[in-house]
């Protein structure tokens, strides 16, 4: 196994720092995983330090390096995967100005409007309307409420490439993560001089664009010995970790599609056109495969919701606790309403300040009762997304999901029966992945090692369906209270 190519692949999420080391047929050697802690020092607030992100990936590789010492010695390339939308400042001497603003933070509403009052044709420039989690808004709040700290940056980067940065001392960055900015001319590829200078900061200080197979920059001497890796070992553009799990599920042709239960809910479509967003919180952008975009709805709060209430029962053992609630056959019916928006939502409503909400308690209303709700409430939101995306005119040819949420059959059932379309559990998966075979094509390999394999299809059950369509009825009538919903 020694003498196989290696490719190494690590993914900056919000919650851990995931690495994984596979070959050319995509067979795993070795995987590592660290969490990350996060910061919500205020409401609608949520940050990290740059530097966590870091300690973690040098945690990881230590693990690698010492496991799989090796493989470590025959990788070829290495990709980038993270979290999408964080500004990262950083002064003359590349450090941190201040904690790293993250994808869920809410704090930017009112920069959202001023940018539209700014740029009427906002959405046909960078892909969908300004809201409050992107980069540019809150680089816009940065410039008006922290102009101190503003004005002693030279670097913007997103947490990967923060990651690049320690790796390699490159400031680079792929054109599918960068897209999302909203700083860019997406069909063009390049950053766009009008939003920049209305966010108040200077071109200088953004990241050189590289393709996501395209090398940004070798692995420093130093680290390279520390892990046992080749000196230089070429370190490509990668992507943002909703673009590399495409990859990462085979989503790499027009109309393929996922759906990802993360800390977040991803439903992603590949496109071969251009096709802005201009409401119901969805967003466009560039794919980390060559000449595809990709459509995207997103829930804010899906496996943290799910974290979210194992915490409130003091259960931590997710796994036993979802084993218990799909052992309890629950029927829709018996379950009280669960809004899953515990961090404001962006799909389809774009409201930072939406709260989540249980409606229809009894005192029959147990443990297993309200996890069902949370996984139901996750469910009907993503329905929102699938109906705003349908809207929309994007096409669905197949459904993958992904994500340590689908590891659970009941989710995936009550996903599946929601939305009223079958969906397949990808036998391979995750950003980490994706990221490593992004490596693998930089280094003149093919992006995938063949045929992309998956589970079954699970199919909507017309009872379950029905009895969900009923739900809806209810969820939607509590978010009509809100005026959110006609």
């Amino acid at each position: 196994m020694s003498e196989a190519l290696m490719y190494l692949g690590i993914d900056i999420g919000t919650s851990s720092v995931k690495a994984v080391l596979v070959d050319d047929t995509d067979r795993l050697l070795a995987e590592a995983a660290h969490p990350v802690p996060i910061a919500r020092p205020r409401p609608l607030w949520s940050e990290q330090d740059p530097d966590d992100w870091w300690r973690a990936v040098s945690t990881v590789l230590d693990r690698l390096a010492a496991e799989a010492p090796a493989g470590m010695a025959a990788v070829r390339a290495i990709g980038l995967s993270g979290q999408m939308l964080g500004v990262t400042l950083l002064d003359a001497a590349d450090r941190p100005v201040r904690p790293a603003l993250l994808w869920n933070d809410g704090r930017a509403s009112a920069e959202c409007a001023a940018l539209h009052d700014v740029f009427a044709d906002f959405p046909d420039i960078v892909g969908c309307r300004a809201m409050p989690g992107f980069s540019a808004p809150k680089l816009l709040w940065l410039s008006r409420h922290e102009p101190a700290g503003l004005s002693r940056t030279r670097r913007i980067l997103l947490p990967k490439d923060y990651v690049r940065l320690r790796l390699t001392g490159a400031h680079a960055s792929d054109r599918a993560d960068a897209s999302a900015m909203l700083l860019m001319d997406t069909r063009r590829g390049d950053w766009h001089d009008g939003i920049i200078a209305a966010c108040g900061i200077d071109r200088a200080w953004l990241p050189r664009l590289v393709d996501s197979a395209e090398v940004s920059g070798g692995v420093r001497p130093g680290l390279a010995a520390r892990w046992r890796l080749a000196p230089g070992t070429p370190v490509v553009g990668g992507a943002g970790d909703n673009m590399c799990a495409g990859v990462g599920v085979g989503a790499v042709a027009p109309d393929d599609a996922y759906i990802s239960l993360g800390t977040s809910g991803v439903y992603f479509v590949a496109n071969d056109v251009f096709a802005p967003a201009r409401g119901a919180g969805m967003h466009t952008h560039r794919h980390a495969v060559a000449g595809l975009y990709c459509q995207q709805a997103v829930v804010l709060s899906a496996a943290a919701a799910l974290a979210w209430i194992a915490g409130v029962l003091g259960r931590s053992d997710i796994g036993a606790l979802l084993a218990e609630v799909e052992a309890a056959q629950l029927s829709p019916a018996d379950t009280p309403v669960f809004t899953p928006y515990l961090a404001g939502e962006r799909t389809p409503h774009d409201d930072p300040h939406l709260t989540a909400t249980f409606s229809g308690l009894t005192h029959s209303t147990g443990p297993a009762h309200l996890v069902h709700a949370v996984l139901e409430g996750v469910a009907l939101a993503l329905a929102d997304g699938h109906e705003a995306l349908a809207a929309s005119g994007a096409r669905l040819r197949r459904l993958t999901l992904t994500g340590g949420g689908a590891r659970s059959r009941l989710w995936a059932r009550l996903i599946a029966s929601a939305i009223d379309m079958p969906v397949s559990a990808a036998v391979r998966e995750g950003p980490a992945l994706g990221a490593a075979r992004l490596a693998r094509a930089g280094a003149g390999g093919p992006l995938l090692a063949g045929a992309e394999a998956s589970s079954d299809a699970i199919v909507p059950e017309t009872a379950l369906r029905d009895a969900l369509l009923e739900k809806r009825k209810a969820f939607h009538a509590h978010l009509r209270l809100r005026r959110l919903v006609p």
